[in-house]
């Protein structure tokens, strides 16, 4: 179309396209979708036997009807409120996630081939769904506290797609896309946000993380803690080390006398699991020898020690 009119066009276009989001300049959505799959990880795995992976697969921007229209027929969807935003969201499970999750529940070891039925979805599998999406809503929860709180409620479950209406065809929204692996097989979740629900948090979804900060999970922080202090470490006093060469210990024998130059005045390197840790004295108390700390032993940013004896 030329001459004014196409020209009006024209910009009522660039002005429409101008509206949408800026996703590179909102890293922390990348944050609460790594998140989000770690959470969903963790609370799906009381409901299997087989082990299930979440996989964060990216994230983009466009209509809400042409994301919808992609898994017509396809998935099962459910609409959760947010009360916080007075708003709502959309997740999505398409058809080779559920048929996943329903041999992963019931048993099966993945040696039976896939399902590729294209019939309507049953009334246990719809049940499976309501349950997958409960545990979501808790991992969405979790997830989106980094930057907005709100619990996420599940209203409703639809199996078409024109029902699962949460606004206009035409409106922008965000869409996320999660797999799922399984028994050697895969499926996929789908996110969508509305730019009315992104655009309030842009300002909090626009930080940077940078080394420690306050978005880690103290409960998640406290058990990583916990776990890591009951792994048992071997320690081992050195009094002195000698080096010989290998004819030399070829010709030891047994009952042979190995001089040492340490003294019981010489200090005693206390290793853990081959780690120099401190420099220790070494004494006696109720029969048996113990060792007294006196400094750490000092290593370089490369790791390496100074095994050097003051």
């Amino acid at each position: 179309m030329d001459g004014p009119a196409g020209n009006a066009a024209d910009i009522r276009a660039r002005l429409i396209e101008a509206g949408g989001l800026s996703l590179d300049r909102m890293p922390m959505l990348n944050v609460v979708f790594d998140r989000l799959t770690s959470a969903c990880s963790d609370n799906l795995k009381p409901l299997v036997a087989s082990p299930v992976y979440f996989s964060f697969g990216g994230f983009g921007s466009g209509r809400f009807g042409e994301m919808l229209d992609a898994y017509e027929n396809n998935a099962v969807a459910g609409i959760f409120h947010a009360p916080e935003w007075d708003s709502h969201i959309l997740v999505g499970l398409d058809r080779d996630f559920l048929f996943t999750m329903v041999e992963a529940l019931f048993g099966a070891d993945g040696a039976e081939p896939p399902v590729e039925d294209e019939r309507a979805f049953s009334g246990l599998e719809i049940r499976l769904a309501q349950t997958i999406l409960e545990q979501v809503g808790r991992a969405l929860e979790s997830s989106f506290s980094l930057v907005s709180a709100t619990p996420f409620r599940l209203e409703r479950t639809e199996t078409r797609m024109e029902f699962a209406v949460i606004g206009g065809r035409n409106n922008k929204a965000v869409e996320a896309k999660f797999a799922i692996q399984a028994l050697n097989r895969s499926g996929e979740m789908f996110l969508i946000l509305p730019q009315s629900v992104v655009n309030p948090m842009r300002p909090a979804l626009s930080k940077v993380l940078t080394g420690d900060t306050a978005a880690r999970d103290p409960k998640w922080t406290q058990q990583i803690a916990a776990e890591v202090q009951k792994a048992e470490v071997t320690l081992r006093a050195v009094l002195e080390e000698r080096l010989l060469t290998l004819g030399e210990i070829a010709e030891l024998k047994v009952g042979q006398i190995i001089g040492l130059d340490a003294t019981p005045s010489t200090r005693v390197k206390l290793e853990g699991n081959d780690r120099p840790l401190f420099w220790c004295h070494m004494g006696q108390a109720q029969g048996s020898y113990v060792l007294r700390v006196d400094e750490a032993i000092a290593q370089d940013k490369e790791g390496t020690t100074d095994d050097t004896v003051g």
